[in-house]
């Protein structure tokens, strides 16, 4: 007689059924590309259903960036978090959720790659990610030419270790070295060392960058009548860091010129070292530094200092620079015989905090002019022996007027709400996404990660932040704008999930709420024109939430409530054929009366806070939430 099962055997028997239909029926939706129902974006979709009202369409450029993690991994990861284990797992957790942690990859985890030694002139059009320890050394002659290093690479991380070096009567050439990165770890360790004769040329370093961390050692050192100039460093950069160690130092008769230096860039901390050290019979110029820059934080160390029968001169230091804090140490501290200008230091769109310290002192035989020097600023340590130092000329510069419009606010960025309407010719910016492409965490998990500035320590050993890293400053930026009081009559939150950013919606507008973001980046950078312009809530005044996105190694948005401003959607046309390639999303803020008077919407538009509305695009991946019609 057959054994009749008990209850338990039953309920294990069932529950075993049950978990093996279930993962039949999840391998099943996998395989016909539906969403897994453990998925962190099915839970998504359903929490979506669930606290939002209406029927539409849930917009896919918002559920792509859901967590991947499954149901296993988010848990096996969430109690990592809670047993402050989560780094012993930390690069197996950034693959998995589509993190990006690799803020600060190290030069030396990347494979050499030696140039071979080359007897005939080269010329190398395009070269990418490769790590040169040296080339062209020892030339006799001839020129050698570079025209594009790490050209619009995502994330560049290079290693140029000796360039053209002990060359005799040569001619080198570099024009492009990584333009148009995103987050760049680039490091040129020796240009033109020990040269005679000759001329060297670098036109362009690591401008349009977001991000740098960026390393230039040495430029033209112990050269011997050697040209030298340098075009640009550092243009149009956003927030990072810049060190340039030593330009010209112990130099000959050497004729040096550096153009612009950080020229446009956006919070980037600078640090020069050394500008023609030591130098004898040198022939220097340094034409702009940190001109145009917003809210910028330089260092300059030793402007000739040392330097023997030379020629110096400074044209702009922060021309048109809007606020920040900038320190100039030494200029020409301990030199003989040598002649030097100093056009213009600090004359400023909008005051910053300036330091100058050490101006001619120690100097023999000396003759200096200074110019110009801007207001808010201290100048201290310059020779109390005035003999030779000439400040006749000097004038205090008043800031800039607001009719000047500064460089580092692009054309198109900010624009009036007459704008909008069909006909209309105007310059659109670029509004790509340059940040590295990441995911959400889902919020069981992003909720335990320490995410506070009184927990810097824990979260910076989450993530194996070093202290003064790359990362340990993308990480206290974002705290910093998280943690700032709200402006006047602002609401905000920063959301590290869909979900959060839901709740937070919701919370301002209502559950009958709506996304919407620009539909792709075309007629970035050019002239578009305006077709069929749609207010939504039939133009009416209304409030949105703005959610705009912040760098982190998971994605991390801040949003804000936007009080007393209108949304359009605009058909954007082809200049040449009028065809539509585009389909903008605008928000025009109608209450401007608590911006800044430095804000980049006045220095473009003109006029101040209060007196005009102001439109903007919204940029790529970030997005506006208002009811929906």
């Amino acid at each position: 007689m057959p054994h009749k099962p008990t209850m338990s055997k039953l309920l294990i028997f069932h529950s075993f059924l049950f978990l093996f239909t279930l993962i039949l029926h999840v391998s099943f939706a996998d395989n016909n590309n539906k969403p897994n129902p453990f998925s962190a974006k099915a839970s998504l979709i359903r929490y979506w259903n669930t606290h939002i009202s209406n029927n539409h369409p849930k917009p896919s450029f918002l559920l792509s960036k859901a967590s991947p993690l499954n149901a296993i991994d988010t848990a096996v990861f969430t109690k990592l978090v809670a047993e402050h284990a989560l780094n012993t797992r930390l690069t197996s957790f950034c693959s998995a959720a589509n993190l990006y942690c690799d803020f600060d990859t190290s030069l030396q985890d990347q494979i050499n790659r030696p140039a071979p030694p080359r007897k005939e002139d080269a010329n190398f059009m395009s070269y990418t990610n490769k790590q040169f320890t040296t080339y062209g050394r020892s030339r006799g002659g001839g020129v050698d030419s570079f025209k594009n290093y790490s050209d619009n690479i995502n994330m560049p991380v290079n290693s140029f270790t000796r360039y053209s070096s002990n060359s005799a009567g040569h001619g080198e050439k570099f024009a492009n070295y990584a333009d148009n990165g995103n987050v760049a770890n680039d490091s040129f360790m020796s240009y033109g060392a020990g040269g005679t004769g000759g001329l060297g040329e670098f036109k362009n370093y690591e401008s349009n960058v977001n991000v740098p961390n960026l390393h230039f050692s040495s430029y033209s050192a112990s050269g011997n009548n050697h040209k030298q100039s340098f075009g640009s460093y550092a243009e149009d950069t956003n927030s990072g860091t810049q060190v340039f160690t030593s330009y010209g130092k112990n130099g000959n008769g050497v004729p040096t010129e550096f153009n612009s230096y950080a020229k446009s860039s956006n919070i980037v901390g600078s640090t020069f070292a050394s500008y023609g050290q030591l130098a004898n019979a040198a022939n220097d110029s340094f034409k702009g530094y940190g001109g145009s820059a917003n809210n910028p934080h330089n260092t300059f160390k030793n402007y000739g200092s040392k330097v023997s029968s030379g020629v110096e001169g400074f044209e702009n230091y922060r021309e048109g620079a809007n606020v920040g804090d900038d320190t100039f140490q030494n200029y020409l501290r301990d030199s003989t015989s040598t002649k030097a200008s100093f056009v213009n230091y600090g004359k400023s769109f909008n005051q910053g905090i300036d330091k100058f310290k050490g101006y001619g002192k120690g100097a023999v035989n000396r003759h200096i002019d200074f110019k110009g020097y801007g207001v808010n600023n201290s100048f201290s340590g310059y020779d109390n022996n005035k003999k030779g130092i000439n400040f006749s000329g000097y004038t205090q510069s008043a800031p800039m007027d607001g009719s000047v419009v500064n460089k580092w606010v692009e054309e198109g960025k900010f624009f009036r709400e007459s704008m909008l309407k069909p006909g209309t010719v105007m310059k659109m910016p670029n509004i790509e996404d340059k940040m590295p492409k990441r995911s959400f965490l889902p919020r069981v998990l992003s909720s335990k990660l320490p995410f506070s500035t009184s927990k810097l320590v824990e979260l910076r050993g989450t993530f194996k932040a070093k202290v003064n890293s790359t990362l340990e400053r993308v990480i206290v930026n974002a705290l910093g704008e998280c943690e700032r009081p709200p402006s006047q009559g602002e609401t905000k939150k920063c959301v590290a999930s869909v979900e959060d950013m839901i709740d937070f919606a919701i919370s301002v507008l209502g559950d009958n709420v709506v996304v919407r973001t620009t539909e792709n980046v075309h007629g970035s950078g050019k002239q578009v024109v305006i077709g069929l312009v749609r207010g939504i809530n039939g133009g009416k005044v209304t409030k949105s939430v703005s959610c705009h996105q912040s760098l982190l190694p998971y994605l991390l948005y801040y949003c804000h409530s936007v009080p007393k401003v209108r949304v359009y959607e605009a058909d954007i046309l082809d200049m040449e054929n009028k065809s539509k390639i585009n389909q903008g999303v605008a928000i025009c803020h109608l209450d401007t009366s608590a911006w800044s008077a430095g804000h980049g919407a006045f220095l473009t538009l003109g006029s101040g806070p209060g007196l005009i509305e102001v439109c903007h695009w919204i940029f790529e991946n970030d997005m506006t939430w208002a009811v929906a019609d």
